[in-house]
């Protein structure tokens, strides 16, 4: 059984190796910490906030969050780099993001052919559809929707800083994060 884990881990990052990530790292779920106070963010400074499937409060409480996370055993952190003219510009930065959701989609269905069903969390707000169904209707695509690491309570520079990847470039970068719970 080890033989065949260690063979699916080694074509996990062969197929890995394809795609255009600026770094990957593996934590076990249970070094991931859940903070209600992460939620205070999105509260506050986002304008996503409440108004779509992916975020807080359509993806639950941060412990019904932690709950679904730990019913997968790892977790596989990985990002993106893209440059921007002015990173205060919320607008260009966002637009960058897209790299990302495309990577994070590849990947969850790379995982789910190795190792069944995964969770996969990426970057600030779904932007799948113009307008988000929530909370009238449910969700037109929740096969593509990935909700943010961040809405599940999740902070982003713990799990870069665990798994040894840079956070920060200059700038005029923008660092993407996603996180992809599986059962190894």
């Amino acid at each position: 059984m080890k033989e065949s884990m260690r063979n699916k881990r080694e074509e996990l990052e062969a197929r890995i190796a394809e795609l255009p990530l600026l770094e990957y790292g593996f934590l076990k779920t249970d070094q991931v910490e859940f903070l209600d106070r992460v939620r205070t963010v999105c509260r506050e400074e986002c304008p996503q906030y409440g108004t779509s499937w992916a975020c807080p409060s359509a993806v639950g409480t941060v412990e019904e969050c932690r709950a679904r996370c730990q019913a997968y055993t790892d977790v596989m952190i990985f990002s993106t780099m893209t440059e921007v003219q002015d990173i205060t510009n919320l607008e260009e930065t966002l637009a960058t993001r897209e790299s990302l959701e495309v990577i994070a989609r590849a990947l969850r269905e790379i995982l789910r052919e190795l190792f069944g069903d995964c969770l996969m969390l990426s970057t600030e707000s779904c932007a799948v559809c113009a307008h988000c169904t929530y909370p009238d209707a449910p969700c037109r695509h929740p096969e593509r929707m990935l909700p943010c690491v961040e809405s599940y309570g999740i902070l982003v520079t713990d799990l870069a800083e665990k798994a040894g990847m840079t956070f920060f470039e200059d700038y005029n970068t923008v660092v993407w994060f996603g996180a992809a719970f599986f059962k190894e």
